[in-house]
């Protein structure tokens, strides 16, 4: 992501640890759809799981251009790594937001060194892009709920030690933090996936699950419109980060491989077609990097145009990532089918960015919104 001066030192810092830490397990990470667990505590050790924080919380405050700088690194070594900052940093995001001050206490220090990982709960089986209708219930019993239903496609739910949920509450939507080990909860893998294999998917099935009353985040109906849209805000800015680093990942991978292969006498990035492509992949990447980079310095002045212009950066960044890996496997040919080059990962893992935190066509949809209310103001 273009970045000014000040981020320039830990970009440097970024990409060091990316590259001798992340890259070389990523081939590794989608063959056996895992996450290896002294990666993410050397990750955590780093303390680059919530470093946007403030220091008391257990954070380096650190601001959003840099931290977008930080998931554009992982994200181009390794999708499924940018996929632990992402989710585990929008249940952060949300607490530090809209949890009550016992709950910053408590677990926003132990988010931030990774003593704990979260995950975000908000698909069911028969509710995606309509994430503000679950089906779940939540039904007061005592000083406890009991929460019933479905939750599918839970990024890192096969390892999470919290999860954020969101159910029905007494007829609105709300927001819950449910422990691995609460009675009730049945947590199953999910594998066999398309991209970022290595996100360790997971369903999650509530029975009766008990979960105490000062877990509700924020206030009864607050689950959506507050509590979720943070989290997604959050969420939507790190896949759009994570998309320039994987455009950036094919444009090197295509740019190497063009440069050495040798067709009809000369090498390929002579072919007037080739060049086309490796033109597309610079300008859609610089591109997504200024849409970030504005997005990220909106969030830094907590302006209320951050929402709209992260939602553009996203659709731009994911739809962008999709067209270079396509190129990138063309440009490989059959090369590009196989594992032995990186842009077959890349091509799966670039499809999955248009579907999480707001598919393309619902982005869409809210986009040009957007342009209906606020184009005629001006």
């Amino acid at each position: 992501m273009v970045s000014t001066a000040r981020q320039e030192e830990p970009r440097a810092a970024f990409r060091s640890f990316a590259q001798a830490e992340i890259l070389p397990r990523a081939a590794e990470i989608d063959r056996d759809q895992r996450f290896p667990e002294d990666l993410l505590r050397r990750i955590a050790k780093q303390g680059y799981l919530a470093p946007w924080l403030p220091r008391e919380s257990g954070g380096q405050g650190m601001d959003f251009v840099t931290y977008g700088v930080l998931t554009e690194e992982v994200g181009r070594a390794c999708s499924s790594a940018r996929s632990l900052l992402t989710c585990h940093g929008m249940v952060t995001q949300a607490i530090a937001r809209w949890g009550s001050e016992a709950q910053k206490r408590s677990l926003l220090p132990l988010l931030a060194a990774g003593q704990r990982i979260a995950a975000f709960a908000l698909t069911e089986p028969t509710v995606g892009s309509d994430a503000a209708s679950p089906q779940g219930t939540a039904v007061t019993a005592g000083d406890r709920l009991l929460l019933n239903g479905e939750k599918s496609w839970v990024t890192f739910g096969q390892r999470a030690d919290l999860f954020l949920v969101l159910a029905r509450y007494e007829g609105e939507t709300s927001a819950f933090l449910v422990d691995r080990d609460s009675p009730g909860l049945t947590v199953s893998p999910v594998d066999g996936l398309l991209g970022t294999r290595g996100a360790m998917l997971a369903n999650l099935r509530f029975e009766d699950c008990l979960v105490p009353k000062k877990n509700i985040v924020g206030k009864p109906g607050f689950g959506f419109n507050m509590v979720a849209s943070e989290a997604l805000n959050h969420g939507r800015y790190s896949v759009a980060c994570g998309c320039v680093g994987l455009l950036r990942a094919c444009l090197e991978a295509s740019v190497a491989y063009t440069a050495t292969r040798r067709q009809f006498g000369t090498e390929i990035r002579e072919h007037q077609l080739v060049r086309q492509k490796i033109t597309d992949m610079m300008i859609n990447l610089r591109c997504a990097e200024l849409l970030c980079r504005h997005a990220g310095e909106l969030k830094d002045q907590r302006d209320s145009r951050a929402i709209a212009e992260t939602m553009m950066a996203k659709y731009y960044a994911s739809t962008s990532a999709v067209r270079a890996a396509g190129d990138a496997v063309q440009l490989h040919g059959a090369n590009g089918a196989s594992d032995r080059y990186p842009v077959a990962r890349y091509y799966r893992d670039a499809k999955i960015m248009e579907i999480i935190e707001g598919s393309t066509q619902i982005l869409q949809t809210i986009i040009a919104e957007f342009a209906y209310t606020d184009l005629p103001a001006r």
